[in-house]
């Protein structure tokens, strides 16, 4: 389980206590436009996946943390894909946190880790207009890369971008 405390943040399991801030995270409209959740009929259905993701963060195996300011939690990392020595991640922070840096030092932080952990590589994706997003990898010390994919999601065609940081 990955476990990381920065200056201002903790990168830990995401508790049962954090589900209302998780479920909040997963519905709100702003980070629904970057972060590929789905759209959830009702509250219980957002629920659902709050609590699988809960588990997925205790097991050993999995790469899937909330990122705490002040025991409150105010976003998520987590493994999209790996292989061998190399991982991809994903990121999120409820929009009252942005612009503060939180990010940009969970990502720092989490690429720490995961090379102490033997990756070799960390990449992030993000579509070509989530500027913040890109500021934050780059910030991080990451690369764009040659790599390009387009990826529909909500009824659009969005043209995403990758970077890397290699140890």
């Amino acid at each position: 389980m990955m476990y990381v405390k920065t200056e201002r943040l903790e990168l830990k399991p995401i508790s049962e206590s954090s589900l209302n801030g998780l479920v909040e995270l997963l519905t709100d409209d702003a980070v629904k436009l970057t972060y590929m959740v789905p759209d959830f009929p009702n509250r219980r259905e957002a629920e659902k996946l709050a609590r699988r993701l809960i588990c997925l963060s205790e097991q050993k195996e999995r790469h899937v943390v909330g990122i705490y300011y002040e025991d409150a939690l105010i976003g998520i990392l987590n493994e999209t894909d790996s292989m061998d020595r190399w991982i991809e991640v994903g990121y999120a922070i409820l929009p009252r946190y942005h612009n503060q840096g939180f990010c940009t030092e969970a990502l720092r932080s989490a690429i720490g880790y995961f090379f102490t952990q033997g990756f070799r590589e960390v990449l992030a994706g993000a579509f070509e207009e989530n500027t913040a997003s890109i500021r934050v990898m780059i910030k991080s010390g990451m690369e764009k890369l040659d790599r390009r994919d387009e990826i529909e999601y909500r009824g659009r065609i969005h043209r995403c971008v990758y970077y890397s940081r290699k140890r």
